[in-house]
């Protein structure tokens, strides 16, 4: 990656200089040649795409593609891929909705294969709408290289609020944070719980982050999230005691693999969803 954020220091003191330099660093990595290149591919090639067999043929596309949604570490699972795709999300048993990885949905839902007798890749606005997530996510990797315990908090200032505004319920919402490892590892860390936490059921897992959720902001729903402070204080928490932890001293390692989804992400708990 040609791009290399600047973070001078660990923990939340780091967190704080990002947030002021963000948006120039923003525009910094959108400005890089390799970054600009993958655009105007994206740009020139993805009004053709008209099938998921489309684009699961052609590897820049798709990776533009996956990238949006975290889900780079699919690539080579092209079979899988474009049955996520080609069934859709507008029934129950579609593959993308049984999964607990609700990016899955989310990536077939956007591109529109299954759902529209026509996809969404055709739509004027849509090459706008996937590499604004696809720079927001790659941003996010380079700064992952420097300290992956940022790009887990970037990853929950960005994916919490939209959870918070969802209207599903309280235990659904609880359920989904517990489904995505990188949202679950900001939050158990924030809570004070231990690693062992996860070895658990995801009952007495959702029954603690209720009455951790409850002491630190009055109240057991993630709805909470909606509000820039309590992520704030959400993050602070975590990045405070990720850095006693030490967990910023191994950049690319178990948090980056935390962030990138595997293919096979079915469990128990997609049951529940």
């Amino acid at each position: 990656m040609s791009f290399s954020p600047v973070i001078p220091f660990s923990g939340y003191a780091g967190w704080k200089f990002l947030g002021r330099s963000m948006q120039a660093q923003q525009a910094a990595f959108a400005a890089s040649a390799t970054h600009k290149r993958e655009e105007a591919y994206f740009r020139q090639k993805i009004g053709s795409i008209k099938t998921a067999e489309d684009l699961v043929a052609d590897r820049r596309l798709l990776k533009i593609a996956l990238g949006a949604f975290g889900l780079d570490t699919d690539i080579g699972n092209r079979f899988f891929i474009r049955k996520v795709l080609e069934e859709g999300t507008l029934d129950t048993s579609d593959l993308a909705n049984k999964l607990s990885n609700k990016s899955y949905a989310d990536f077939s839902r956007a591109f529109g294969f299954g759902d529209y007798a026509v996809p969404r890749t055709v739509l004027s606005d849509f090459p706008d709408e996937i590499l604004a997530a696809y720079s927001q996510r790659q941003f996010e990797a380079a700064v992952g290289v420097a300290d992956n315990s940022m790009r887990l908090a970037l990853n929950a200032q960005r994916e919490l609020p939209k959870l918070a505004a969802k209207t599903s319920s309280e235990m659904t919402k609880w359920f989904t944070v517990i489904g995505s490892k990188p949202l679950a590892e900001v939050v158990r860390t924030a809570f004070g719980l231990p690693a062992s936490f996860s070895a658990s059921n995801v009952d007495a897992q959702v029954a603690n982050l209720r009455r951790k959720s409850e002491a630190m902001f009055g109240s057991s729903d993630p709805k909470v999230f909606s509000d820039p402070a309590n992520m704030d204080k959400l993050v602070k928490m975590y990045l405070l005691r990720a850095q006693s932890l030490g967990s910023s001293a191994t950049p690319q390692s178990a948090a980056l693999q935390l962030l990138q989804s595997a293919a096979s992400a079915q469990s128990a708990l997609s049951i529940r969803l």
